[in-house]
C-alpha cells in the first residue's frame, strides 16, 4: 500500500539517505498498512465522562521510549531512560497523572535503524505516545506514519529542523542549526574567529549532521566566514584524517556535530599534534565519561558545548534538585545533560496529559491538542519554552557549557542562556 504525501516538507524523506533506514522503511510501510486501528478507531468514554484511546485504561497511562543504550549514543541513552523512569516514579508517588498510575515501556535500538523501527511498530499500538525516541534520522522515518494515522505524541531526544511542522512530533529546545548558529555566535563574541576566517565543520551523514551544517553556512553567510566541511559516518571514531585535512585548509575553529566519541578524537587528536584552535559541539558531542579517557584534559582547555538547558551540575534548584534525586535513585550513576533531556522530555509530557486530562481527552488527538496550550512552559532548567507553533522551535536560545571535571555531570555554564542576532532572524529548515 502507497500513502499519498503532502507538499509541506518535500525534503524530509530525501534526507534519509543510508541504505540500512531505507531498508527499513519498507518494514515500517508494511506496518502502516497492516490494518490496524489508528487515531481515533479505538477511542472510548469512561464512565468519568473522560475520553480515552490507545494506551489509556481505567488504572493506567501507558507510554514508550526508544533508546540508545548499546550503540553510538550509549551513555547518554541510559540517563535518558533513568531520569525518565525516575519522573514517573515521582509521579506515581504523587498519585499519578487523572488517577492512573503512569508505566514506561523502554526498548533499546542500539542506534541500528531497523531495531529503532521495529520498536515503534511494536509498541505504537499499545502506548499513548512517546516520552522518548532517540536518532532523528528514526524519528523523520516514522512521522508520516504518526502525523496520518498513530497521531501519537512523540517527544525525541533529536533536534533536526526537518522535524518541525509536524503536530505529533514535538522537539524540545532549539533545533541543530540554531544551536550551531549561537555556538558559532559565541566564537565571534569572544573574538576567536572573525570575518574572513575559515571554520571546520565536521557531521555525520544524515539528518543530524546536515541540519547543522545548514545552521553554520547562515552564521558563516552573515559573519563572512567560510566553512571547510568533513562529513563522517557514525562508525568513525578516528578523526585523524579529518583534522589533518581541516589543519591544512587553514581553519581557526572547528563545529562537531557528531557523538562524544568523535568529539574525543577530534579534540584529543588536535592537541597531540600541537592544533589549538577552539572547537564547539552540539548538544549531543558531550559526555563527561570523556574527561576520564586521554583525551579529558584536551576537552577542559578548548571545547564548547550548546543546549536549551541548565547542565544538571548547575546550583540552580532545577537541576540542583534533579540530581539528588537522581543520584539517590541511581547510587554510582554518572551525571550527564541526558538527565536533564530525559527528566524535561517527561516533564513536558506529564503537563500535556494534565491538561487534556482537565479537558476531559485523553485521546491521543487530546494530548496533541494539550500541548499546543503550553505557550510559557518552564520545567525549572534555565529556559522557556513555547508549545503552541509545531512549525517553530519550542525555543532558539542555548546555553555554553565548557568541559569542567570539578563540575557533577562535567559541564559548567560560561554563557547563560541567550540567541545571537543572527540566529534570531534565521529560518530552520524544516
Amino acid at each position: 500500500m502507497t500513502r499519498a504525501r503532502t507538499t509541506a516538507r518535500p525534503r524530509k524523506r530525501a534526507r534519509l539517505a543510508p541504505a540500512a533506514l531505507a531498508a527499513a522503511l519498507v518494514l515500517t510501510g508494511a506496518a502502516g498498512c497492516s490494518g490496524k486501528a489508528g487515531g481515533a478507531a479505538g477511542d472510548k468514554q469512561a464512565e468519568d465522562g473522560l475520553k480515552t484511546g490507545k494506551g489509556v485504561s481505567a488504572t493506567a497511562i501507558r507510554l514508550g521510549a526508544l533508546t540508545d543504550m548499546t550503540g553510538v549514543y550509549a551513555s547518554l541513552g541510559k540517563s535518558v531512560t533513568q531520569a525518565q523512569q525516575l519522573w514517573v516514579k515521582q509521579a506515581n508517588a504523587s498519585g499519578g497523572i487523572c488517577g492512573r498510575q503512569l508505566e514506561l515501556t523502554v526498548r533499546d535500538h542500539g542506534y541500528d535503524p531497523q531495531k529503532a523501527l521495529a520498536g515503534y511498530t511494536e509498541l505504537e499500538p499499545e502506548v499513548l505516545g512517546f516520552a522518548q525516541f532517540i536518532g532523528s534520522p528514526f524519528v523523520a522515518a516514522v512521522e508520516d506514519r504518526v502525523d496520518g494515522q498513530d497521531k501519537g505524541l512523540v517527544i525525541p531526544q533529536a533536534w533536526s529542523a526537518s522535524l518541525l511542522g509536524s503536530p505529533y512530533v514535538r522537539t524540545i529546545g532549539a533545533t541543530y542549526d540554531i544551536e550551531t548558529v549561537n555556538l558559532i555566535g559565541y566564537l565571534l563574541e569572544q573574538k576567536r574567529i572573525a570575518s574572513g576566517d575559515k571554520i571546520g565543520q565536521v557531521y555525520f551523514e544524515g539528518d543530524y549532521g546536515e541540519n547543522a551544517l545548514a545552521g553554520a553556512k547562515h552564521a558563516a553567510a552573515e559573519a563572512g566566514l567560510t566553512v571547510v566541511e568533513q562529513k563522517i559516518k557514525p562508525t568513525d571514531n578516528d578523526m585523524s584524517a579529518q583534522v589533518a585535512a581541516l589543519k591544512q585548509a587553514g581553519v581557526k575553529a572547528v563545529v562537531i556535530s557528531a557523538g562524544p566519541r568523535q568529539a574525543a578524537s577530534l579534540v584529543g587528536v588536535a592537541a597531540a599534534g600541537g592544533w589549538n584552535v577552539p572547537v564547539v559541539g552540539n548538544n549531543s558531542a558531550f559526555s563527561p565519561q570523556l574527561l576520564a579517557t586521554p583525551a579529558g584534559a584536551a576537552l577542559q582547555k578548548d571545547y564548547y558545548v550548546a543546549a536549551s538547558t541548565l547542565p544538571i551540575g548547575s546550583t540552580e534548584p532545577g537541576p540542583a534538585a534533579l540530581a539528588a534525586a537522581y543520584t539517590a535513585e541511581y547510587p554510582g550513576a554518572a551525571l550527564d545533560n541526558g538527565v536533564v533531556a530525559g527528566y524535561s522530555a517527561a516533564g513536558v509530557y506529564g503537563e500535556a496529559l494534565k491538561k487534556a486530562c482537565a479537558g476531559k481527552d485523553l485521546t491521543r488527538e487530546g494530548v496533541g491538542k494539550a500541548l499546543l496550550t503550553l505557550k510559557s512552559y518552564d520545567g525549572g532548567f534555565g529556559i522557556t519554552h513555547d508549545f503552541s507553533d509545531p512549525k517553530a522551535p519550542s525555543t532558539r536560545q542555548s546555553v555554553i557549557m565548557k568541559p569542567d571535571a570539578k563540575t557533577p555531570g562535567g559541564l559548567k555554564v560560561v554563557k547563560e542562556a541567550g540567541v545571537v542576532p543572527a540566529a534570531e532572524k534565521y529560518t530552520p529548515a524544516g
